[in-house]
């Protein structure tokens, strides 16, 4: 198949960048950003080097689309968060049950790890990154400031101060995950509720 027939072909083309970037994303867990090569995330895809630059420019432009579409789940939640009937910070405790799950799933840690490790020496993966945290601290505030929200009417900075706390809870999850392999979600739920209800809480 030509490159032009992929191109007028949408949906083949995209199930093609799903299967690189599930592959890439194996790789990248077991070997590491730098240890897994185009060749190698090549033959976990099954298509050829020449075939996945048809779709990627090279691993940066993987990675990219890796935090894209872990954007788009993110949007996907805060959507939901959007949507739900209620008090805010009912809606949000029960979404905890979910954001520990994920946040506790050692695969996806470990690619997250890996992406946060690499951002540290390479500029262009910790821009992306970067942008993706601005853009969900930017949805989360929106959010905060809703009419069901109690603590709408806090002050900008104060605001920014819990949002980032609930990220910091939220994202160590992982590493404490990779320590303590028998940690539980129901364990972490016992402390993690109380505490986001205080952060959900105008005083």
């Amino acid at each position: 198949m030509t490159t032009k027939t992929r191109r007028q072909d949408p949906q083949l083309a995209q199930n093609r960048r799903l299967q690189v970037l599930d592959a890439a994303s194996d790789c990248f867990r077991r070997r590491g950003y730098h240890g897994a090569g185009m060749a190698e995330i090549s033959k976990t895809a099954g298509m050829s080097p020449g075939h996945i630059y048809n779709y990627f420019e090279n691993k940066e432009a993987i990675i990219d689309a890796i935090i894209e579409r872990d954007m788009e789940e993110m949007f996907s939640v805060f959507n939901g968060f959007l949507q739900a009937e209620g008090l805010l910070m009912d809606v949000m405790l029960i979404g905890c049950e979910d954001g520990v799950d994920k946040h506790l799933d050692v695969e996806k840690g470990a690619l997250k790890l890996e992406m946060i490790s690499e951002a540290a020496r390479n500029d262009k993966v910790a821009l992306s990154l970067q942008a993706s945290d601005t853009e969900a601290r930017r949805l989360m505030k929106q959010l905060l400031r809703r009419d069901s929200s109690l603590v709408r009417e806090l002050p900008e900075p104060e605001l920014d101060s819990r949002i980032s706390v609930m990220f910091a809870l939220f994202g160590g999850l992982m590493i404490r995950r990779v320590l303590n392999p028998q940690l539980d979600r129901d364990t972490v739920l016992l402390a993690l509720k109380p505490v986001m209800r205080t952060l959900l809480s105008p005083f």
